[in-house]
């Protein structure tokens, strides 16, 4: 057994001296497993009965990359030092993790000077020839799995520096909340199910007061997403029920990127879909961005229209966002992990993601001044994944 040595190294001592290289594997947590991994002594990581199978082909030396979901940020890196075995002893409240190997900490940050995985989406295999551009989370959503060793080896170096070099990213704390309870199907699907008092249902009914004020702020994040995409120079669209609106006096009419009509590219049924999406970016005859604003209880109505536009187009190739409140957060991943997304060719979950109120207000004021320098690709440093903790 090797001591840790940067991938530099061992990539050296490997031709010299024809020692086996390590695997990079992908090790999932939340903030509340990781936490709980490194007070049960940070010695022993655990993944689910029906991973036992990758489990097992995990060797002593190869390197666990520890990815934080709810933040998307590489944590720590894990060496592994002896075969897997099975024990149910309790280490994670949530769930039992059967399938566990015995383990080293190599790396250790903090959620704040952890990396980003966005920082090297240049330097990852995951981010090249994408069918879309979020299909990159696909490769996010169980673990262990394993990694390119070239990924494996600029993520390994990127915490080494963050390590070294710490900087702080601040982030909204509740997006290290706890994450809503997974269910598996019979063929190892992950899945949620909500609870009736899972903040929100179909029959959900606002008072008044609640509806007038939903409706206000609806309509101050459409016009804030029609008027950011036209200020970056794009075309936008506007549901056609909600053109003749305005948001303190600015009306949707006056935006001069505003079209009057989609380009005719799709069938009947497909168009009178996209007519009803909230906010559409276009460049040009495509589609750059989609958004569905909710800002009421339920998170549903938005992602059955999406849901039914990937139905009918399932080869279309568009970034999705779903905007809603903060404390909707939680609420959103258990609504797009549903059995009815999940199952959609592709899912759901591998081509949506969640913007918070909070984040779209911030981060368009701290872009003000050089907005149309901007391209929609920025959406993603701050729009979150909704894949699960499926560790």
């Amino acid at each position: 057994m090797i001591g840790f040595l940067l991938p530099q190294q061992l990539s050296i001592l490997v031709r010299k001296e024809g020692v086996m290289a390590p695997t990079y594997w992908l090790n999932l947590f939340s903030y509340k497993s990781w936490t709980e991994f490194l007070d049960a002594g940070g010695q022993v990581t655990g993944f689910r009965e029906g991973r036992a199978k990758s489990v097992r082909r995990i060797k002593p030396g190869d390197l666990m990359l520890c990815y934080l979901t709810g933040v998307s940020r590489f944590i720590g890196l894990l060496e592994v030092k002896d075969r897997a075995f099975t024990d149910t002893t309790p280490i994670w409240e949530d769930a039992v993790f059967p399938e566990r190997l015995p383990v080293r900490v190599a790396i250790q940050l903090e959620p704040e000077t952890a990396v980003p995985i966005t920082d090297l989406k240049t330097q990852l295999s995951i981010f090249e020839n994408l069918s879309n551009p979020h299909a990159w989370t696909g490769r996010l959503r169980g673990s262990p799995a394993k990694w390119r060793a070239s990924d494996g080896e600029a993520i390994v170096a990127a915490m080494r520096n963050a390590s070294a070099n710490p900087v702080r990213r601040p982030f909204d704390p509740a997006k290290l909340a706890r994450r809503p309870p997974i269910l598996r199907t019979s063929e190892g699907q992950s899945l949620t199910v909500p609870d009736n008092d899972d903040g929100g249902t179909l029959d959900d009914v606002p008072s008044s007061a609640d509806a007038e004020k939903a409706v206000s702020t609806h309509t101050e994040i459409q016009w804030l997403l029609a008027k950011l995409g036209n200020d970056m120079g794009l075309n936008v669209w506007v549901a056609r029920n909600d053109r003749n609106r305005d948001c303190n006096g600015q009306r949707f009419t006056e935006l001069p990127g505003l079209l009057e009509s989609l380009p005719v590219q799709f069938d009947v049924p497909t168009t009178k879909t996209i007519e009803l999406i909230d906010v559409l970016w276009l460049d040009g005859n495509s589609i750059s961005a989609a958004f569905e604003i909710e800002s009421t209880t339920s998170v549903y109505s938005g992602l059955l229209r999406m849901a039914d536009l990937v139905s009918m187009q399932p080869n279309l190739s568009i970034p999705i966002y779903l905007v809603a409140p903060d404390d909707r957060r939680n609420k959103v991943r258990t609504e797009i992990n549903r059995p009815t997304f999940s199952k959609l060719k592709p899912p759901l979950v591998d081509i949506c993601r969640y913007i918070s109120f909070s984040d779209l207000r911030k981060n368009i004021e701290s872009t003000t001044s050089f907005i149309k320098h901007m391209q929609p690709q920025f959406l993603n440093d701050f729009a979150e994944e909704c894949v699960l903790d499926d560790g």
